[in-house]
């Protein structure tokens, strides 16, 4: 199984209780690539970063995880984006970004583009979200899509996260657009009620909804009780509770986590339900813990193995 991410990773800075500030490495598909190689997953980073020594670092520290660097292209001159993390006491951030000139967002569009368009056409998943599609303007978005009808021609799956920031967007109903046409493209979907009331209203979960029975469906949203998957595949509709509490320190990557585990989950051949569940489990970790990626020892152990690579 070949897996592909989609998007930007860029320089993090996170906010202490004392005022400090952290430096670390951050971005939505690229903590769940980090994730998905922890669990046993090959899986590529597909994104530009610049020729300067934190696209090095970057690439240094996604390589020690085991993430696949062959489809990183390097642009000279370029430089990642920044953002900053601040979080409240109930452990719920805020982000504010630096990134109109990171060289992720040339991906499709610089010298290169070509060669990274062939590649993704020969993976069999590629995940990629929301924040992706606000990376790249209405150009580097349609060779993204054809890109990905072309994958999906010769057999191959797209997951797609709605993960929704208002600020990555110059226009509303381009966001719209941009998501109606991934949400058609998506065998797998991740979404939230969130992301869908912010874009859609009060009938965002009909947008979705509309692609049930030919696409694997998961929406999340949360209850009284804690934080609820609707599984919906085929003609099977289950709600998966997410388990016992955990204490909340920080929110960030639990969405991200979540579209890992899960899809360590079917990889490794476990019904959508119980993939459904491994991605509680490990989401639960990730917000016991500061920041988005947590300590190793930390991993709670997957369920089942993953397939042997020439499986």
């Amino acid at each position: 199984m070949r897996v592909a991410c989609i998007g930007e990773c860029m320089v993090e800075l996170s906010e202490r209780p004392d005022g400090t500030l952290v430096q670390g490495f951050g971005g939505d598909t690229l903590n769940t690539a980090l994730y998905l190689a922890r669990l046993g997953v090959r899986v590529d980073y597909v994104t530009a970063l610049g020729d300067d020594a934190w696209s090095d670092a970057m690439a240094a520290a996604w390589g020690r995880e085991g993430i696949g660097l062959d489809r990183v292209r390097r642009l000279p001159g370029r430089m990642p984006g920044l953002y900053i993390i601040r979080t409240d006491a109930a452990g719920e951030r805020s982000f504010h970004y630096w990134r109109d000139r990171a060289a992720a967002r040339d991906l499709f569009t610089e010298p290169g583009a070509a060669e990274t368009e062939a590649a993704l056409a020969g993976y069999d998943l590629v995940y990629l979200s929301g924040i992706s599609l606000s990376l790249y303007g209405e150009t580097g978005r349609a060779t993204l899509f054809g890109t990905l009808a072309r994958l999906r021609d010769r057999g191959g799956r797209v997951a797609f996260d709605t993960n929704y920031r208002p600020r990555g967007w110059p226009d509303h109903d381009e966001a719209r657009a941009a998501f109606r046409a991934a949400l058609a493209l998506a065998d797998l979907i991740f979404a939230s009620a969130e992301d869908l009331d912010w874009l859609f209203g009060a009938a965002g979960a009909d947008e979705v909804l509309r692609h049930r029975g030919r696409a694997e469906i998961v929406l999340k949203a949360s209850s009284g009780s804690g934080p609820v998957a609707r599984v919906l595949h085929g003609t099977a509709d289950t709600a998966v509770p997410a388990g016992p509490a955990v204490r909340v320190v920080d929110t960030t990557a639990a969405g991200d986590s979540f579209a890992a585990g899960y899809l360590a989950a079917r990889i490794a051949g476990l019904a959508p339900e119980a993939a459904a569940g491994e991605a509680h489990r490990l989401a639960g970790a990730v917000i016991g813990h500061r920041g988005a990626v947590i300590p190793r020892d930390a991993m709670p152990a997957p369920a089942v193995r993953q397939p042997a690579p020439d499986a």
